[in-house]
């Protein structure tokens, strides 16, 4: 029973880090630019968009598409940069395992 109850402290203990680490997720950013500046993505730990800026010399009016196009890639980039912190950060607790809906 001594095996059982260190056990289970060490589990309480990973999930305190793991909220903590998750708590610091939040504060965490990532930057995406794209096309040499002219859109810039920022977004958080929790993969919410916090920023889009765009530069206005890549505003015309006669190729929304390519502006619709330049903001879609730099936040798929930057949801992409986000995946990568999360795994960095949390990986350490999962240990490579795979586990639906943890993150």
């Amino acid at each position: 029973m001594k095996n059982m109850g260190n056990m289970m402290k060490q589990m309480q203990k990973m999930q305190r880090d793991m909220a903590k680490a998750q708590e610091q997720l939040k504060e965490e950013t990532v930057e995406v630019s794209v096309q040499g500046g002219l859109v810039t993505v920022v977004a958080n730990g929790e993969k919410k968009i916090l920023d889009i800026i765009i530069k206005e010399e890549v505003v015309d009016p006669e190729d929304v598409e390519m502006l619709q196009d330049l903001v879609l890639t730099a936040t798929n980039e930057a949801l992409t940069k986000v995946d990568e912190l999360v795994n960095e950060k949390m990986g350490k607790f999962t240990k490579g395992m795979n586990i639906p809906g943890l993150f």
